[in-house]
């Protein structure tokens, strides 16, 4: 019993760190593609990359902006009800402000990105395996990464970031509704005083992690895809893997940024 679990752990250390390596075999070639497409005859096209900036930021926004607000008001709640043992209410300005900038913002976006995305990409392109037109664009030409890969992992570093900004808004907004009541101050007040209380590292720090999030969503998605197996069953595990993945590496990130970046 012992040495079956032992065995199955080491095969799942030994999967994971695989996954790792495809993942990071494709980043690099994905900005190769970038960086040399156009000299080696295969440029980075406009026409897919804008689709995909529609496909995984615009039709994202109503949601995002949605979650975020809901984020804010549920932060302010928890927070006002811990400090009012302490009579700080008025700090709850503050803990907003860092705690949606630095951590909830980035985090709830790029949860709610991988759920969209990571599947979709997995969906995609692992029926293209199952139907055998990875290999039909090798035949003509067409190098997989480049046209597969690149589009949407430029998109999601572009547009999770910007998702990001929005979803901190949002929040701050939402954590002011709630806020404006017991603190008894103007909605301009609470906006500005939330505002003066952010550095840009604070930004900056949340930025940091969205680009990390966008990337880690693009290439667990195509990753997930590219290793399909089994058929149509095949593409249901792999989309159904690739949330998972996604949104598992996406919290370990968050919990190494965190550490690393508060000391």
């Amino acid at each position: 019993m012992l040495e079956k679990a032992a065995n199955a752990m080491s095969q799942g250390v030994l999967k994971t760190v695989s996954n790792f390596g495809y993942m990071g075999a494709l980043l690099v070639e994905s900005f190769y593609w970038i960086l040399f497409g156009r000299r080696r005859g295969q440029p980075v096209k406009m026409a897919p990359l804008a689709s995909q900036m529609v496909e995984t930021g615009v039709q994202a926004i109503p949601i995002v902006m949605v979650l975020s607000f809901a984020i804010g008001v549920s932060l302010a709640i928890q927070t006002i009800y811990a400090l009012k043992n302490f009579g700080a209410e008025s700090q709850v300005i503050l803990a907003i402000a860092i705690g949606v900038t630095r951590e909830f913002g980035p985090l709830i976006t790029g949860i709610l990105v991988a759920g969209r995305t990571a599947s979709a990409l997995a969906a995609r392109i692992g029926s293209m395996v199952v139907s055998q037109e990875v290999d039909a664009l090798r035949v003509i030409g067409i190098m997989p990464v480049r046209y597969l890969v690149v589009p949407p992992l430029v998109a999601l570093l572009i547009m999770v970031p910007t998702l990001t900004v929005l979803a901190d808004a949002a929040a701050i907004f939402g954590g002011a509704v709630y806020s404006l009541p017991n603190l008894d101050v103007s909605l301009w007040a609470y906006l500005v005083a939330s505002v003066d209380s952010l550095t840009a590292g604070d930004v900056l720090q949340g930025l940091a992690k969205s680009l990390v999030f966008g990337a880690i969503v693009a290439l667990v998605g195509v990753s997930s895809g590219f290793n399909v197996k089994g058929g149509a069953e095949g593409v249901g595990r792999a989309t159904t893997q690739s949330v998972v993945m996604a949104i598992s590496w996406i919290v370990i990130a968050d919990m190494i940024f965190t550490f690393f970046l508060n000391r």
